[in-house]
């Protein structure tokens, strides 16, 4: 099931039918973009022309921020849970492994990027890895060619946004049956670069400002002006469908 939120559509999921969702669609053998949703990336789409766009057209979208999950609430969604992308991309992973689905890595740097296929490898010894290059690349046809010469079915993107989600949208067709996944910051949190917060705090939707803590002079402006803008966009959005059932209005 399927709910429009600011504009693009929100899969109402658990996480244990993502997992579901995402396994049909490596199953059917077409490209399929996935995308997460959080505060962040709702404020960006206000920003960035043709990112809307984007995410509107890919075939999953999970609600990765505890914001998002309460945010659509208070706008009358039902979304039953927040399905954060390290942990769905740590279930597919784990898929692969048994369905022997060769998997590719693309982002971060060559440092992390190796200590996270360490890491990953020891815990998942069978994982077929089919190829994984850093972030840092010049061609991104270059790239689709060897995400689809890898014969790869799945592709796990850390790279930031919005440039993983036009990249994605942009070389995904020419990269063949490949389920693609941008997952972020999460390399540099398996590799142990960042670390995660606690799982109170995951829940009490505080992740952000335990990211805040780390990287004060990095992250200030995203996660204290960007919540900012989210609230405000929320309280908004709320005001625009009270009025809208007040005159009689469908609510979409």
């Amino acid at each position: 099931m399927r709910a429009e939120f600011f504009g693009v559509p929100l899969d109402l999921l658990t996480m244990d039918e993502s997992v579901e969702r995402c396994i049909a669609a490596i199953e059917s053998g077409s490209a399929t973009q996935h995308v997460v949703l959080n505060a962040g990336k709702v404020v960006m789409m206000q920003d960035v022309d043709g990112l809307r766009d984007i995410v509107a057209d890919c075939q999953i979208v999970n609600a990765d921020g505890q914001s998002i999950v309460w945010a659509g609430r208070a706008l009358g969604i039902r979304v039953p849970e927040r399905v954060a992308g390290i942990d769905l991309m740590q279930r597919l992973i784990a898929e692969a492994e048994k369905r022997e689905w060769p998997i590719f890595l693309l982002g971060a740097r060559q440092e992390v990027l190796d200590e996270f296929v360490s890491r990953t490898k020891a815990r998942h010894p069978d994982l077929r890895i089919a190829g994984s290059l850093n972030g840092y690349f010049e061609d991104p046809s270059a790239i689709a060619a060897a995400v689809h010469d890898s014969g790869a079915r799945l592709l796990f993107v850390g790279i930031s946004s919005p440039t993983k989600e036009f990249f994605l949208a942009e070389q995904l067709p020419r990269m063949g049956p490949v389920f693609a996944m941008g997952v972020g910051g999460s390399f540099d949190v398996v590799a142990g670069r960042t670390r995660r917060a606690p799982v109170w705090m995951q829940h009490g939707g505080l992740e952000w400002f335990y990211r805040l803590l780390q990287e004060p002079r990095r992250m200030w402006k995203r996660y204290l002006v960007g919540n900012a803008r989210f609230a405000a966009l929320t309280a908004r959005e709320w005001w625009r469908l009270r009025m809208r059932k007040r005159d009689g209005a469908p609510p979409r």
